[in-house]
């Protein structure tokens, strides 16, 4: 049996309303959410995990289960998909990229989805697998926002694991991302940056330095935020 109707009826009884019209007015774009907290959803989703694990025939299946989560449309089920998806990650395998890219296209459709998909499921796909860093790169082109804040995003996941040779795919996404006008897409590359400068802060400064006249604020402030406050100050100046 599948266990989403338990999962529904366990996220509808831990609605907090006050929560979700918070959430609501957080978000810029028009979210979809059952307005409960992310702990709770996480909780849940252990929960559920285990009772579908060893009867669910292997990952083919439960990425199954994962794409009728992501096919509700509310935030909480997109949580819980990419933790299942994240659970299995000793297992994925480079034909796994299809898979992952068409739930982007198709479900991602705000920053919060696109971050913790992109953190963790996808970037672990990646990290083990770097022969798909050019396909990420492609993402930079795209017409859809959320593409585009994952070609930087997705190599966050490199950063945390300090992974320097990955360094000349941060600088060359944030080259590419430099001018471009989504406030949101800044942001991404800019926390990139920022992500990188934990590990290589010489050769992020180097860049931001070399970059900041054309950079636009908002990718430069979250590029420099964990920097000294010196080397702060000279890359904000004008």
């Amino acid at each position: 049996m599948s266990p989403i109707p338990q999962i529904t009826k366990e996220l509808k009884a831990n609605v907090d309303l006050k929560y979700k019209q918070g959430s609501e007015k957080y978000f810029k774009e028009e979210i979809r959410i059952l307005g409960v907290r992310t702990p709770v959803v996480r909780q849940i989703g252990k929960k559920y995990f285990p009772k579908i694990n060893p009867q669910a025939g292997g990952k083919k299946e439960i990425f199954s289960l994962c794409e009728e989560l992501l096919n509700l449309d509310k935030n909480e089920y997109s949580t819980i998909a990419f933790q299942w998806a994240h659970n299995l990650e000793k297992d994925y395998q480079p034909s796994d990229f299809k898979t992952f890219e068409n739930w982007l296209k198709k479900y991602v459709d705000n920053w919060a989805k696109c971050d913790d998909f992109c953190t963790h499921s996808f970037g672990s796909l990646i990290y083990q697998y770097p022969e798909l860093l050019p396909k990420v790169f492609v993402w930079t082109n795209s017409k859809n926002r959320w593409l585009r804040r994952a070609s930087a995003v997705t190599l966050i996941h490199h950063c945390h694991k300090k992974d320097k040779t990955v360094l000349k795919n941060i600088f060359q996404t944030a080259e590419k991302l430099l001018l471009d006008e989504d406030d949101l897409v800044q942001k991404s590359y800019g926390w990139m940056l920022k992500e990188s400068s934990n590990n290589w802060q010489p050769e992020v400064f180097e860049f931001v330095m070399k970059h900041k006249n054309n950079m636009p604020r908002t990718a430069l402030r979250y590029a420099v935020e964990k920097m000294p406050k010196d080397l702060k100050t000279k890359a904000m100046s004008k």
